[in-house]
């Protein structure tokens, strides 16, 4: 490996975007990261300049690597590590609110009496 490269399973953990290095593996094997615009392995090496897409759940981020480091330190210095593309802060703060507007949660509460004969009227006449 040379100077100023590092592996992306590595790179993810430091810069916080996955708790544990195993995580960070695990989102790669499941394809959940790219580099550059293809897939890629834990052991791919990043470098300055590289573009990542990343997705954690429902976030989908793309970042430009600015700096490497295999240490994992508070959660500001992490964030010096990489710069958010302008497109992907935008796609996630409509995200956010689109979750907000519609919620993300289920039903407020459990079906009673009333609600399950309701239920087994229409899946049985329907």
């Amino acid at each position: 490996m040379a100077e100023g490269e590092l592996r992306v399973d590595v790179w993810l953990w430091a810069a916080r975007f996955f708790r544990t290095r195993r995580l960070s593996h695990e989102a790669i094997v499941g394809g959940k990261v790219e580099v550059n615009g293809g897939g890629c392995k834990p052991a791919r090496t990043v470098k300055p300049g590289d573009r990542l897409r990343v997705l954690r759940g429902h976030e989908r981020m793309e970042v430009e690597v600015l700096r490497i480091s295999a240490k994992r330190g508070a959660a500001s210095v992490a964030q010096e590590l990489y710069r958010e593309t302008a497109e992907s802060r935008a796609a996630r703060e409509l995200e956010r609110e689109a979750i907000r507007l519609h919620g993300a949660s289920g039903p407020e509460r459990r079906p009673g009496k009333s609600d399950r004969r309701l239920l087994r009227r229409l899946k049985h006449n329907g």
